[in-house]
Parts: structure tokens; sequence; C-alpha cells
């Protein structure tokens, strides 16, 4: 078991990992100790280390810069305890049982991922955490934040996000750039693909459209290529992918081998990833994928170029954003009420936050209510095309092909 105790994050990049190390000379009463666990190893460390590592890094780097966070009228400096949990729910549920009982982590930086911050929650909850599970999205927002009262949502539910991608598709229909109702949808075998896949069936065929592909396939899996062949001989006009980062790679780099020719192509999570962009180049261009930004936004804007100039990398074109507003709203809650965990949790269902995504408050524990839901590859960039009330989406353009 990866189990090490850091206090300098290692990102590959030596001038994040500098930036974020605290001052270790200062006595304990000075500090204020921030756990962290998510992959850096398994089938999800590459989404981790995209969205999750480099904005703990961002804003322990900017905690600091301004001499530590505020708390009850005093500044404390920031010191990060992480550790690896591998894409193991197991490693998870340690790592958090040790960050709160052998480290004594004042506060700790929810997982990554659906399924490791359900995993997780017990524990959170029992330890009085607040969970801000920025990388989750379910429909049991309602169940799972009445029986753990420290456990927030900030992407939405699952058929929120599953409607806005049908809203996409009937959408294209109705100006006639999807010229056909069958789709071809697969799905990684975990709670988040499942979920989704789960929720999507109804959803489609409510608004006219045959699933004439549908199958599933466990996280991990190397070899995506029978699932594209497949598909593409179910001659889909749309493909679906409700898919975490490995495979979206995967399953895109199949796409373009077997010409999977469609006019809408869609795969979920790391779709934003400027990784893919540079990796796909043209043939990135028209391909649909989970959330989404507003590039032109000057807050946005600010946030990219700190995150560049900290981490040494851009990020992404979703949840980066959320995960740094999400550790704004932690920092926020703490100066208002201290070191307290239920009071801040508390402070952060009642309050209103200003973050890089604009003002965030919650509605019983779920983010109220304005999200990013899909987002497009175009011209280079990628552009967020559909939203719960988010300013400068753009209009939804037709896949040409794997130029």
């Amino acid at each position: 078991m990866i189990m090490k105790r850091r206090t300098a994050l290692k990102l590959g990049v030596a001038a994040a990992a500098s930036l974020a190390a605290p001052r270790l000379a200062m006595a304990q009463s000075d500090v204020i100790k921030i756990g962290a666990v998510a992959p850096k190893t398994g089938p999800l460390a590459g989404g981790a280390v995209v969205t999750q590592w480099p904005n703990v890094a961002l804003w322990a780097h900017e905690a600091n810069a301004k001499g530590g966070l505020m708390v009850d009228g005093a500044k404390k400096m920031v010191e990060v305890i992480e550790y690896d949990d591998q894409t193991n729910p197991g490693e998870t549920i340690k790592a958090v049982q040790r960050l709160a009982t052998q480290d004594k982590a004042d506060f700790i930086v929810a997982p990554y991922g659906t399924g490791l911050n359900i995993a997780a929650a017990p524990l959170f909850n029992r330890y009085k955490y607040p969970q801000l599970a920025v990388s989750a999205i379910t429909d049991q927002i309602e169940d799972l934040s009445g029986q753990f009262n420290s456990m927030f949502f900030l992407l939405g539910s699952t058929t929120a996000f599953v409607k806005s991608v049908v809203d996409v598709l009937s959408g294209m229909q109705a100006e006639g750039t999807l010229t056909g109702n069958k789709i071809a949808m697969v799905n990684v075998a975990d709670a988040f693909g499942i979920e989704l896949a789960t929720a999507a069936r109804p959803l489609f065929a409510e608004a006219g459209f045959e699933i004439v592909y549908d199958t599933s396939y466990p996280l991990g899996t190397p070899d995506l290529s029978p699932v594209v062949k497949a598909a593409k001989a179910a001659k889909p006009n749309a493909f679906i992918a409700w898919s975490y980062p490995p495979d979206t790679f995967g399953l895109t780099e199949q796409a373009i081998i077997e010409d999977l020719q469609v006019e809408a192509y869609y795969t979920a999570v790391a779709t934003c990833f400027p990784a893919f962009g540079g990796r796909f180049a043209g043939a990135a261009e028209g391909i649909l994928g989970a959330g989404g930004v507003n590039p032109d936004s000057d807050k946005f804007k600010a946030y990219a170029k700190a995150h560049s100039d900290v981490t040494g990398n851009a990020p992404d074109g979703w949840a980066s954003a959320t995960t740094y507003a999400s550790l704004q709203v932690l920092e926020q809650a703490i100066g208002a009420v201290g070191l307290d965990r239920e009071g801040v949790t508390e402070h952060i269902k009642s309050g209103t936050f200003d973050t890089v995504l604009g003002d965030m408050s919650f509605d019983a524990n779920n983010f109220n209510p304005k999200f990013w839901t899909v987002g497009q590859w175009q011209d280079g960039v990628y552009q967020g095309v559909a939203e719960t009330g988010r300013p400068g989406a753009k209009p939804v353009r037709t896949k040409q092909g794997w130029a």
C-alpha cells in the first residue's frame, strides 16, 4: 500500500512542488493541516494529476504566498499531507482514516471520482469533515446528503448531466445536422458510468432516439477496439461514451483507426483535457465531451494563467476550475468560522462564496444551480456548449470526420 506523507505535492513539475511546500520550521500552532487523497497510480491517475493535484498545489501556494489562511484572526500556513489511493476504494478509506486519526488533518480535500467519494463519505461524516465532492456526479445527491450531513456536490446530478447531452443531440436534429436517431452507447463499468448509462436509456427513448448498440467495459480495459468495431457495425448517427480518462483516450484512438463516421461523437471525462486536444489535434475538432468552461471569461483567464504559472500546465476545460472553486469555498468558510469542522459545514450550507466560477451557494448540499454540462472542441479550444445558467455557451457543431 502506497501511503506516503509528503509536505509538497509531486506533480511531475519541480516548480509546482517547490511552490507548494510549506515552511517546515514553523510551530504546529502556526500551521493548518490539509489532507488530500486521490490517485497518483491506477486507472484514474491520469485524471487526478490533471484536475485534482495541480489545483491543490495552486491553492496551497496562493494561500501561503499571502501569509496563510485566516483562522480566528491570525494567519496559518498551509501544510498539505497527501496520499495516493491507487484508484482503489479500500486505499481511499485507509488514507482518510489515517489523515483523520494519525495525521490529525484539520480538513481533507474530497477524493477524485464518484465511486471513491461515495466510498469515503462515511468516514468524512464520522469525523465531521466537510466533503466538497467536486468530481462526483450522481442522482443520489438527496439520499447521500441526507445520510451524510457534510457531503456537498458541485457538478450536478446524473439526470441533469445526461439530459443536457440528449438536448444537444435533439437540437442538432432540429437543425438538420444530425440526420438520424441511431445511437451507439458505451460506458465504463463503475459507479460513474453505470449510473449515467442507466439514466440515459429512458431519456434517449423519450426523445425519440434508438440505442442500436449498448455495452459496458471494465475500468482500465487496455484494448477497446472490439467495442468500437461493434459500435461501427451498428451504423449509428451518434456515438456516446460515459467514459473515464483512460477509456476516453482509448476509445477516440480506436474511433480514428476504425474511421467511425458519426455526426456526433461524445466521450465524457478527459475530453476537456489540454492533452486530449494536443494528442488528437485536428481529429479532436467537433468532439463533444463532459462539462465545459467559458474560456473568454476574465475570471477563468486569470485563473488559467495562475494555474499555468504555478504548476507549469494549463487547467482542463471543466472540473479544474470547479476543484479550485471548492477550495475557495473551504478557505472562505474557514475564515468565517475557524477550525470548527461542524461549523464550517453549516457555514457552507448557508453561505454564498466568491469563486473563479462566480458566486457559489448550495441548496440541500447541491451547488445551486448553474454549471456547465457539455463542451466541444472548436478551432482548437474546448468551449462550453450547454449549461444550466452559465453565460458564454457556443453553438454546437457537427463532427466532420477525423481530419
